[in-house]
């Protein structure tokens, strides 16, 4: 315990003299060198972002009865669980609706474009798994 006192107090003392012997230097004339101004240059790390297109929301379904709704797993941890609860819970409270569960190959950060294509072609409706 001691030993590492005696260094720590070693390495403090050869800092404060190392800081207070930088600001003391002298010049070949005999004359205190004049202080040297750093410039530092500071970027904002949030950027700018471009400008939202604000697009309207899809309008409601009149009724979930014939409709084929698309529960997708973007693969986020217990979404799975998730929608196999909420697929049990359409299917007894709609019995008409045609529900499919899907994984997206793109996970949570990607685009699955085939799935999406599909979506588009063949959904009325989709619920996305995206986690929180």
């Amino acid at each position: 315990m001691k030993l590492r006192v005696m260094v720590i107090t070693l390495l403090c003392a050869g800092l404060f003299c190392g800081l207070q012997g930088a600001g003391n230097q002298v010049s070949a004339q005999g004359e205190k060198a004049a202080p040297v101004e750093q410039k530092i240059t500071v970027l904002n790390p949030l950027g700018t972002p471009p400008p939202v297109a604000l697009k309207a929301m899809a309008e409601r379904l009149n009724t979930l009865d014939g409709k084929t709704i698309y529960f997708v797993n973007t693969g986020y941890i217990g979404t799975d669980r998730l929608m196999s609860v909420m697929m049990d819970w359409f299917k007894a409270n709609y019995p008409k609706a045609n529900v499919e569960y899907k994984v997206s190959k793109g996970g949570m950060t990607g685009v699955d474009k085939a799935l999406w294509a599909e979506i588009g072609e063949k959904a009325d409706a989709a619920i996305l798994g995206l986690g929180h």
